[in-house]
C-alpha cells in the first residue's frame, strides 16, 4: 500500500491528508461525514426482509470464530513455509470457510444478494466505503482478529480503490443477452466472489508443493499476505451474516455496506494472489540450482 494509494483514498473520501504520516482507518473515521442514502438503507432492509428466519445463528457465529482462528494462524503457516504434502496447511485454513459457504448456500442467501445488491459502480463502493468507516462494531472484530490499522486500510482500499477492476464482475441477473455462453449457469455474482477466494487458498497446497524449486519468500510472504485479506473479506461476510441472523448491531445502510465490501475484498485479493503467487514469471522465480 503505497503513500500515493492511500491519498487517493483520502482524496475520493473528501477527507484532508496529514502533511506527513500515513492515512489510516483511524484518521479516515475520525473525519468522515456520515450521508444519509434511502438506497443504501432500502437495500439493507430488503435483505433482512427476504432472508429473515433462514440463517442458522448458531452455525454462523460458530464458522465466524473459526475463521477468525485461521487468521491469527496464519503467521504458523508462514513459518512452514511450502507444505509438504499437496492438501493441509492451505486446505485446512479454508476449511471454516467451505462450511460457512454450504450454509450460506442452502439458504440462498448469495441469489438475495444479487437480487437486492447493484453492480459495483463508483457511487455504491465510495458509499460502502463510507459506511464501513462509520461501523465502529465492524472495526473493533477485525481488531479483534488481528488486523492493524495498516491492514484495515489496506482492506479499505481494496475496495474503494478498485472500481474499474471491481465493475468487471456482473450479478448474474444482469449479465447482458448475446453473450457466448450460458448464462443460466453462472452463479451469483457474490457466490463467485466466496467461492473463488475459497478454491485459491485451497488450492496453494499443491501449487507451492509442486512448484517448490521456484518459490522464494516473498512469493510465500504474497500469499499469506493475500489469503489474510481474503479471510478478512470472508469475516466481513459471516459478521454481516450473523447481523442479519440476529445480531442487529449494524444499521440497514452499513449492513449493505459490509456485505458489499465483504465480497470486494475476496474479489481484488484473489486476482492480486493469483498474479503474485500462481503465475510464476522468470523475474520472480528463485534461481536454478542447476545453473
Amino acid at each position: 500500500m503505497t503513500v500515493a494509494e492511500q491519498r487517493d483514498l483520502a482524496t475520493a473520501l473528501g477527507v484532508d491528508t496529514p502533511g506527513d504520516g500515513a492515512v489510516t482507518w483511524e484518521l479516515l473515521a475520525g473525519q468522515i461525514e456520515p450521508r444519509s442514502d434511502s438506497a443504501f438503507a432500502s437495500r439493507g432492509e430488503a435483505i433482512r426482509a427476504d432472508l429473515a428466519g433462514r440463517l442458522d445463528h448458531e452455525l454462523l457465529e460458530r464458522e465466524r470464530e473459526n475463521i477468525a482462528d485461521e487468521i491469527s494462524g496464519l503467521l504458523d503457516v508462514r513459518d512452514v513455509g511450502v507444505p509438504d504434502e499437496p492438501s493441509g496447511l492451505y486446505t485446512d485454513v479454508a476449511a471454516p470457510g467451505w462450511r460457512l459457504y454450504d450454509h450460506l448456500l442452502e439458504v440462498d442467501f448469495f441469489e438475495s444478494l444479487d437480487e437486492n445488491l447493484p453492480r459495483f459502480t463508483a457511487d455504491h463502493i465510495e458509499t460502502t466505503a463510507r459506511e464501513l468507516l462509520l461501523a465502529d462494531p465492524l472495526s473493533s472484530s477485525l481488531d479483534d482478529v488481528g488486523f492493524d490499522e495498516s491492514e484495515k486500510t489496506a482492506l479499505l482500499l481494496d475496495v474503494a480503490n478498485n472500481d474499474e477492476r471491481l465493475a468487471r464482475w456482473v450479478p448474474s441477473n444482469q449479465i447482458p443477452d448475446g453473450v457466448e455462453f450460458e448464462t443460466e449457469t453462472i452463479p451469483p455474482l457474490h457466490q463467485r466472489a466466496m467461492g473463488g477466494a475459497l478454491l485459491w487458498i485451497r488450492g496453494l497446497d499443491r501449487h507451492l508443493w509442486q512448484n517448490e524449486v521456484m518459490i522464494t519468500d516473498e512469493i510465500l510472504d504474497d500469499a499469506v499476505r493475500y489469503v489474510k485479506a481474503m479471510l478478512g473479506g470472508l469475516f466481513v461476510t459471516a459478521t454481516a451474516a450473523c447481523d442479519l441472523a440476529g445480531d442487529g448491531q449494524f444499521t440497514d445502510e452499513q449492513l449493505t455496506a459490509a456485505l458489499t465490501a465483504g465480497s470486494a475484498v475476496q474479489i481484488v485479493s484473489q486476482e492480486e494472489l493469483l498474479h503474485t503467487v500462481f503465475y510464476i514469471r522468470d523475474d520472480m522465480r528463485a534461481p536454478s540450482k542447476l545453473r
